[in-house]
């Protein structure tokens, strides 16, 4: 209970608590069954990396940060997405950020490419992600405590959910020997000391001192629960557990169909969005060309009211023509008639007729010259009322083009909303280039690193990297020979 911690009872103070998990599971995709104990326990161990409990390597760290990300703030959107977003995120150890020649801005971009990446994880998913990677790391589910041996070397005790490891004062990363849980028996103390005894009767017992009194309690509480969890683990299930994670297990089900569904409601509607653009843009482009045809069609109405005019004109022209050659033809008969007076009328007549008979040839050919441009205005009108009625009809095909298409909009539309409740495929697997990228990433920071601000820390990891060793390798190299052994090499 809160109220038995050992605190100071001062009214005046105000004291900050921290509940975090005792026991480390071995296998957090088997063991965490309930998301509210996956989500806290992230954060606990994203915690632990960020303040430098755990080591972590600056690769893993930025790939470690955008899972972060994605549970966080969910699927990368190009949109919404504002430089600078990222860097105000706590999101690397400050270990990491100190060692490298790089802004803020520098390691948010390299952040975003992988959170590019995640699309489509829950934030379940994305969580869970990130503990597969953070149980890999060295310091990861280990509780140290300060020992001695009886040589009175200064060692670490290092507590894990597999055993216990003991390490050297300056290296909390590679244990020197390991005890698993299947090789003790039994575990007490006497006020500094510590006893453990092994499985095997031929091996002696494993004696360590610790520094602090205080912290045999602890130590023992801690060795006896994860004993407890590490046999546990490896006998069948309890009917509770069975039933707990079958309910896990059917409601991880349930809202992944209900994400699925999610899913592909929101891939419906963006598709149907970009639709409806296309649709839109389409319209846009059929309004653009009624309105062009509708042009067309008022200047061939217009050339064909004019060409009509222009006919009419030339038809009064040529009948006034007409008229005033029959006159011209009335005069010379006249003329001629009253002619014949004297010589000088005579010759007078002669040049008159002469004039008129010049003027009735020029204004017959006048005629005959407006006749024949009667006659082309007339089929230029005739032409212009062919284009009138063809731009009418290309008006009426765009009209019945376009409610045809509003036909196929709503059929898709219908077609889409059927497919609604089909489910999407399963998310991608975690990418196989992986490593891959974690080795470009590597590379390319390395040329900006200050090698001054390196910690043993990273110094120690550099040597394991060129070995080729990583946690697993240690762990089964530290475990290597009898427990009668590796409790002589201890005690050395």
């Amino acid at each position: 209970k809160v109220q038995d911690q050992s605190v100071l009872k001062d009214n005046q103070s105000v004291t900050t608590f921290m509940f975090l998990a005792k026991f480390y599971p071995e296998e957090v995709a088997e063991e965490l069954v309930q998301e509210v104990t996956q989500h806290l326990f992230f954060l606990q161990v994203k915690q632990a990396i960020l303040s430098m409990d755990i080591y972590c390597q600056p690769e893993a760290s930025v790939l470690l940060a955008s899972y972060a990300v994605q549970a966080k703030f969910g699927d990368f959107d190009e949109d919404t997405y504002k430089p600078g977003m990222l860097a105000r995120e706590d999101l690397l150890p400050q270990r990491v950020i100190d060692q490298y020649q790089m802004t803020l801005d520098m390691w948010e971009e390299r952040i975003r490419v992988w959170y590019a990446d995640h699309r489509g994880m829950s934030r379940d998913e994305a969580e869970m992600e990130y503990l597969k990677i953070a149980q890999d790391l060295d310091m990861y589910g280990v509780n140290y405590f300060p020992i001695q041996n009886k040589k009175e070397t200064e060692l670490w005790l290092g507590v894990t959910a597999l055993g216990l490891n003991i390490y050297e004062k300056e290296n909390k990363l590679q244990p020197k020997t390991t005890f698993t849980w299947s090789e003790i028996r039994h575990i007490s103390f006497d006020d500094k000391k510590f006893i453990i005894k092994p499985v095997d009767k031929n091996s002696p017992n494993f004696v360590f001192f610790s520094q602090k009194v205080r912290m045999n309690k602890l130590i023992l509480d801690l060795c006896i629960g994860n004993h407890d969890l590490f046999m546990r683990r490896r006998k069948p299930d309890s009917m509770e557990l069975q039933q707990m994670k079958a309910a896990a297990k059917e409601e991880k089900q349930r809202r992944q169909v209900q994400r699925n569904r999610l899913a592909r409601e929101k891939q419906l509607r963006e598709e149907a969005e970009r639709e409806r653009a296309n649709m839109e843009q389409r319209l846009l482009q059929y309004q653009e060309e009624i309105r062009l045809a509708n042009e067309a069609l008022r200047r061939s109405e217009e050339s064909a009211d004019l060409l009509a005019e222009k006919s009419r004109v030339a038809e009064e022209e040529a009948m006034l023509l007409s008229q005033k050659a029959a006159e011209a033809e009335q005069e010379i008969t006249r003329i001629r008639l009253s002619a014949m007076r004297t010589e000088e009328e005579k010759v007078t007549l002669e040049r008159k007729t002469r004039e008129a008979e010049i003027l009735t040839a020029r204004l017959v050919e006048e005629s005959e010259r407006r006749a024949a441009e009667a006659n082309k205005l007339k089929e230029e009108l005739l032409r212009a009322r062919a284009a009138e009625k063809q731009a009418k009809e290309k008006l009426l095909d765009f009209l019945s083009r376009l409610n045809s298409y509003d036909l196929i909009a709503h059929a898709d539309a219908d077609q889409l909303s059927l497919e609604i409740e089909k489910e999407r495929v399963d998310y991608l697997e975690k990418s196989k280039h992986l490593q891959n990228q974690l080795q470009e990433l590597r590379s390319e920071i390395a040329v900006l690193k200050v090698g001054e601000k390196q910690t043993e820390l990273d110094q120690l990891h550099e040597e394991q990297v060129k070995l080729g060793e990583n946690k697993y390798s240690t762990l089964k190299k530290s475990k290597s020979g009898s427990t009668k052994s590796r409790v002589a090499f201890f005690e050395e």
